[in-house]
């Protein structure tokens, strides 16, 4: 049996000079004693799937609502995707892939119901009371764990190592709003985190994230007639992916014509990752990340700018011809209406919320009203948020 002094001495021998090491981690913010065979990482990524947010993912939109097929990505299920994507990239690239899961793990945690258009509907309202940075899934995320959950008699939250957490308010995709703030965390000591440099397996998590929905997107999206081959055929990238997987008898009517070309697409995109990422670093006789972040600056772990301009062309055919389409515009529509009109409910009269969110024996201002509110409809799943407005609305509504 290999103990953990041994599995971080192995670190040593195979990781990079500019991966984190478990050995050299940046701590906790509360100290605890470390265990007899497993790293800091990998207890972070056991605490991360046995939390109570994580499990919520499997009944929380992606795209789709949960509920409108089977087939569909959730939150769950990307999340899962974005981790095997990463730790391949982290693997090739000699990195820590016990970091980079627990953050790949953890990067969705602080989503709402309904995906985008219910952080959408929240921000608003937010917004509405000058709540200074209104709702931003990062921030939720550091706050579940760091404060929401509630599993250990010593301190709140999950107490995380400090390069997860960085990892965690530092994630940037396409959708997310760096350096605003939700309700209820540590503000404090979020601000501290965000001078730290944020560690190369962090940055694998952005770019596999973006993979992930940039190519399961095109699938669900083909799944569910919102597009068809034909619509995608302005993207380079796209052409030549279908290029690439022709022989006699495969075309696009063929069952196995999606799962190949979205194939391809995933393993083109990751190749030139790895390349322009090497090409960055390679040479330069690097010795730590700080040596690293000095030598190369930011954006380490990207795409070539060729790669990079034909993903902006094939995300571009996305927005108009997935996200905007009539049926994910009614879907997204009815998300939002349903949390305003719950927002409206408990705003109304808040002794509506259970006893462990509202504390009846205190005086809310009204901002901390939002909040609290805000934070009780977020941790809701699709499935929660929608049994919660029957509750409330029948028989005077039919959702």
């Amino acid at each position: 049996m290999r103990t953990r002094a041994e599995i971080e001495k192995n670190e040593n021998k195979l990781l990079a000079p500019y991966a984190m090491r478990a050995s050299e981690s940046w701590g906790r913010q509360f100290s605890e004693p470390e265990h007899t065979s497993r790293t800091c990482f990998q207890r972070d990524r056991d605490r991360i799937v046995h939390c109570e947010a994580f499990r919520k993912l499997e009944y929380k939109t992606q795209v789709f609502i949960v509920f409108e097929n089977d087939y569909y990505r959730t939150r769950l299920t990307h999340t899962l995707e974005v981790a095997q994507l990463a730790r391949s990239i982290g693997r090739n690239l000699c990195l820590n892939e016990d970091l980079i899961e627990a953050v790949a793990l953890a990067h969705d945690l602080g989503h709402s119901p309904f995906g985008h258009a219910g952080e959408e509907a929240l921000n608003q309202r937010l917004k509405e009371k000058q709540i200074k940075d209104g709702f931003n899934h990062n921030q939720r995320s550091f706050d579940i764990v760091t404060k929401f959950e509630k599993r250990y008699p010593q301190f709140d939250g999950l107490n995380l190592t400090v390069e997860v957490l960085v990892g965690i308010l530092k994630h940037e995709t396409l959708y997310d709003r760096i350096g605003q703030t939700s309700v209820g965390g540590d503000r404090g000591f979020a601000k501290k985190l965000k001078d730290r440099v944020c560690p190369l397996e962090a940055q694998v998590v952005d770019k596999a994230d973006s993979l992930a929905y940039l190519n399961h997107d095109i699938d669900d999206g083909l799944t569910s007639g919102c597009i068809t081959p034909d619509d995608l055929k302005d993207s380079v990238l796209w052409c030549r992916a279908v290029e690439s997987i022709k022989r006699p008898g495969l075309n696009a009517t063929d069952p196995i014509f999606k799962y190949q070309v979205v194939r391809a697409l995933i393993d083109m995109q990751v190749r030139d990752l790895l390349e322009a990422t090497s090409s960055r670093v390679d040479g330069k006789g690097l010795v730590s990340l700080d040596d690293l972040v000095k030598k190369v600056g930011k954006g380490i772990v990207d795409f070539s700018d060729k790669m990079a301009r034909e993903r902006e062309i094939l995300q571009a055919i996305l927005f108009e011809k997935v996200y905007h389409h009539w049926r994910v515009e009614r879907m997204t529509s009815k998300a939002r209406r349903i949390l305003n009109e719950l927002f409206d409910v408990y705003l109304d009269n808040p002794k509506q919320l259970p006893y462990d969110v509202y504390d009846r024996s205190r005086r809310y201002s009204e901002k901390e009203l939002y909040g609290v509110i805000c934070n009780y409809i977020a941790a809701m799943t699709d499935r929660a948020a929608l049994d919660e407005y029957k509750r409330l609305f029948e028989p005077y509504k039919k959702v």
